[in-house]
This record gives C-alpha cells, sequence and structure tokens, in this order.
C-alpha cells in the first residue's frame, strides 16, 4: 500500500507539473506573440512616416508629381526599432490611373468619364458587360440627382417644404445610395463575373479615391492616356509615356496638349494634370520570422504632412 500510494503520488505531482509547465509555455508563446505584433505594429508605423515625409518633401522641392522623385523608388528601410526589423514598401500614384469616383460628379453621373472607362475596359481586356456592372456598383454607392436637367431649370424656393415627390424642390433632392460605399478595388469581389485574376489585371490602370480627381500625365500608362484622350492611339499614347519616362516630363498642362498633336481636340473635356495628390502605400514589416503586410491611402496637401486616410493591414 505504501508503494502504491508513493505511485499515485508521484503520478499526481507529475501531472500537475505537466499543466503547469504546459501553461507557462502557452504564455510565453502568447507573450512573445504579443511583443512581435506590437513590434510589427510599431515598424509598419514607421514606414508609414517615411512616406509621408517622402511624400511631403517632394512636394516642397517640385510642384510637378513625376516618376524619378524619391518617393516612386522602393522604400527600404532597416533597423527601425531597438530589436532590429525592417520595412520593405512602395508608394504608387493613384492619379496616374482612371478614378471610378468619377463617373459621378456633382451628384450628376458623368457620362463623358462612363465614356473613358468603356474604353479602358476594352484597352485593357476587360469585357463590356462587367464594365456596366462595376460603373452601375460605383453609380448606385452616391447620392445622384434623378433628372439633373429639370433640376438645373427648377428655381430655388425658401419656405416649406413638404418632402413628397410632387414638391418643388423634388427635383433637387439626390436619390439616396443603394450600395455600400467603395473605399478601394477589393470592394468590387461582389460585383458578377469579377475574379481575382481580373482584379488584378485592373489593378494597375483603375483605383477609386474619396474625392473626384484629374488624371496625372506624367505617371499615367498608356492605356489610360489612351482612353482619356479621344482620338489617341495605344501606341502613339506609349510613345508618348516613353518619351516622358526618359526625362521629358510635362511641365505643365498646355505642354501635355501640345505634344498630342491633336488639333481637332476639345481641349475642355481632357482633364489631365500634372500634380497628384493621392497615392497608396504597399509594404511589408520583416521581424524574425514574422512577416506583416500594410496597405494604405494616403492624401498629400500643400500646408501639412499627408494624411493616412485608410489604412489595412495583414491585407
Amino acid at each position: 500500500m505504501a508503494i502504491i500510494s508513493a505511485l499515485l503520488i508521484a503520478a499526481v505531482v507529475a501531472v500537475i507539473a505537466g499543466g503547469m509547465l504546459t501553461r507557462q509555455t502557452v504564455f510565453t508563446r502568447s507573450l512573445e506573440a504579443e511583443q512581435l505584433r506590437v513590434q510589427g505594429a510599431w515598424l509598419l508605423q514607421g514606414g508609414v512616416e517615411i512616406s509621408r515625409q517622402l511624400l511631403w518633401d517632394a512636394r516642397q522641392r517640385d510642384p510637378l508629381t513625376r516618376l524619378d522623385q524619391p518617393w516612386a523608388q522602393p522604400i527600404v528601410a532597416q533597423r527601425l526599432s531597438q530589436r532590429g526589423g525592417a520595412f520593405e514598401g512602395r508608394l504608387m500614384d493613384e492619379q496616374g490611373k482612371f478614378n471610378l469616383r468619377n463617373l459621378v460628379a456633382n451628384e450628376r453621373i458623368d457620362h463623358e468619364q462612363q465614356r473613358i472607362f468603356e474604353r479602358l475596359c476594352e484597352l485593357i481586356g476587360v469585357s463590356h458587360s462587367l464594365g456596366q456592372r462595376i460603373s452601375q456598383r460605383v453609380i448606385s454607392a452616391y447620392p445622384r440627382l434623378l433628372n439633373p436637367e429639370l433640376a438645373d431649370r427648377t428655381p430655388v424656393k425658401v419656405g416649406f417644404d413638404s418632402g413628397r415627390t410632387t414638391s418643388p424642390s423634388a427635383a433637387r433632392k439626390p436619390l439616396p445610395p443603394t450600395q455600400p460605399m467603395l473605399r478601394s478595388l477589393d470592394d468590387l469581389r461582389s460585383v458578377e463575373g469579377m475574379s481575382d485574376e481580373l482584379l488584378a489585371k485592373m489593378t494597375p490602370y483603375v483605383t477609386i479615391l474619396p474625392a473626384n480627381t484629374w488624371l496625372n500625365g506624367n505617371t499615367a500608362s498608356a492605356p489610360v492616356l489612351a482612353a482619356y484622350v479621344p482620338g489617341l492611339s495605344v501606341q502613339r499614347a506609349q510613345a508618348l509615356a516613353t518619351e516622358r519616362d526618359g526625362g521629358q516630363w510635362f511641365i505643365n498642362r498646355g505642354d501635355f496638349v501640345n505634344r498630342l498633336r491633336l488639333p481637332e481636340l476639345n481641349l475642355d473635356s481632357i482633364k489631365v494634370g500634372i500634380t497628384s495628390d493621392w497615392f497608396h502605400l504597399s509594404g511589408q514589416s520583416r521581424s524574425d520570422q514574422r512577416r506583416v503586410s500594410l496597405s494604405a491611402l494616403l492624401h498629400r496637401s500643400q500646408d501639412r504632412l499627408p494624411e493616412v486616410i485608410w489604412a489595412r493591414v495583414g491585407v
């Protein structure tokens, strides 16, 4: 009995010790994971701050936005923390792409921008039907006037408004959006016919921003330029882009228009400039064996450091 009791006591002690060791191991691992998470977050924040400073310095040195400026080069920052770690990333000019937000302007559907998007879809190999579904999805996410022509002709009247559709001011009231607002192209995955391959095909040429924007002729690719300028072939647009990237940057809007060599073009409808305010940062922090990715939208203004509009970690 004494031997059996001793064995039972030893077994109980072993079980208790094993449980304590297991709990200690789990606690240690969770603590290490939390430390790595915090360190990864700090590394990502360091990458964001470097990107903001690059964009700010570029604006102070040159009002133009060009692809030969430091912000357009890969960002590699080593030892951003005391325990080491690095950040690698890249800034992309979002105004070098077609902005889907431009499909609706001043609570009105912009039919010219619709035609530009249709031309771009044709040039990059996106079907006409899918392009139409994308346009409908974007348009449904913003308030818009049902009859803009009638709203423009209806005088503004001050007084009681019944709120009915027969009210004199009803024509000036925009229809509320029927779909959630889009923040990035990833939000288009719910559109019928959209796939990861098509989304990857569209990403270099299409974006969606919180505001209406002009295209930057100094950063736009040949297909986007050809879509924006009626009568401009992809071959001619590619020649312009090659000439531009070789160092002959567009110095102003007039320079861009002159080098198109299209005298019959209606210049008022060509919304192409030479500066940018919206940039996308993609990158990852690296610490030991842990990798944390980042996707963020930055907005640059003239009087302060660029602002982070949204950021997604681990995507």
